[in-house]
C-alpha cells in the first residue's frame, strides 16, 4: 500500500471559520476510504483552557471533531485511550492538530507513539495534520515558528517526507522590525542542515503525498529553499515530485 498524507498549512484563513478552507480537501481526502473515526492527536494544544492541559485538549478534540462530523466523519482523541500505542495500532486514519510543536513532540516521544504512526501510515493508513501537524511529518522539528516552552527528548519526528515545512510561511519584513525576517531564519537553518529542502508553506496551501507523488493543493505558491541555491516559487501545476527523492 502506499502512504497517504495531507499536510496543510493552517487550520483558519482570516474571517474563516475553524479548519474552514481545507474541508473539501479533507473530505475528498478521506473520501472512498471507508474510515469513519479517526484517531486525534491534540497535543499541540496547550493554553485552550485555563483549568489543566487534559482540560485543553477536551476542548481540542470538541471542536475538531464538531466540524469532522460536518464531513460524515468522528474524531476520538488519543488522551483518552489507555494504550496509547494501541490506540495507533488499531487506527483507521490519524488526524494531528496545530498549535505548539515543541510540546506535541514531546508528547509523542513521551508516549511513544512516534515509531507506531510512521510504521501505520507507510503501511498506507491515511495521515492528515495542519501546522504543527504537518511539521511532525518532516525529519524534524528544526523548522518549526514556535516556542519551546517544553524539552522534548528529541527533535526528531515521523519522517514520512524527507523534507522539512515552515507552516505559515511569511514573507512580510514589517515597517519598524528589526528582527529576522522567515527567510533568514530558514537560510540559518540551511547553513547547518545542507542537504535537505525546506518548504515555505503559505497559509491557505497544503501538500498532498500519494506514494512516490506530491502536489501542492491551493491558490498561492510555495516558497522552496536549499543551501546555495536561490529560493524558488512553485505553483499548483507545476512539478515538484523530487522533493520525495
Amino acid at each position: 500500500m502506499k502512504k497517504r498524507l495531507l499536510l496543510i498549512s493552517n487550520s483558519t484563513n482570516y474571517g474563516e471559520e475553524y479548519l474552514g478552507w481545507p474541508r473539501n480537501d479533507i473530505k475528498n481526502f478521506l473520501s472512498g476510504t471507508g474510515v469513519k473515526q479517526i484517531l486525534f492527536i491534540p497535543y499541540a494544544g496547550v493554553g485552550l483552557s485555563d483549568e489543566s492541559i487534559e482540560k485543553s485538549y477536551d476542548v481540542y478534540a470538541d471542536k475538531v471533531n464538531a466540524v469532522f462530523n460536518e464531513l460524515g466523519y468522528s474524531i476520538y482523541s488519543i488522551h483518552k485511550e489507555a494504550d496509547p500505542v494501541e490506540a495507533v495500532n488499531n487506527a483507521e486514519a490519524i488526524a494531528v492538530g496545530g498549535g505548539n510543536t515543541f510540546h506535541l513532540i514531546y508528547m509523542m516521544h513521551k508516549t511513544k507513539i512516534m515509531e507506531p504512526i510512521r510504521e501505520r501510515v507507510l503501511n498506507g493508513m491515511h495521515y492528515m495534520g495542519w501546522s504543527a501537524g504537518a511539521n511532525v511529518a518532516c525529519p524534524s522539528l528544526k523548522t518549526t515558528n514556535d516556542m519551546p516552552i517544553i524539552e522534548p527528548e528529541s527533535f526528531n519526528c515521523l519522517n514520512l517526507v524527507p523534507f522539512q515545512i515552515n507552516p505559515h510561511y511569511l514573507d512580510a519584513n514589517p515597517e519598524g522590525h528589526g528582527g529576522e525576517t522567515r527567510e533568514q531564519r530558514i537560510e540559518e537553518f540551511l547553513v547547518v542542515n545542507r542537504d535537505i529542502y525546506v518548504v515555505g508553506l503559505r497559509e491557505a496551501t497544503l501538500l498532498l503525498v500519494e506514494g512516490n507523488s506530491i502536489k501542492l493543493v491551493g491558490k498561492r505558491p510555495i516558497r522552496l529553499f536549499k543551501f546555495g541555491q536561490e529560493p524558488k516559487e512553485f505553483i499548483s501545476d507545476m512539478d515538484i515530485n523530487y522533493l520525495l527523492k
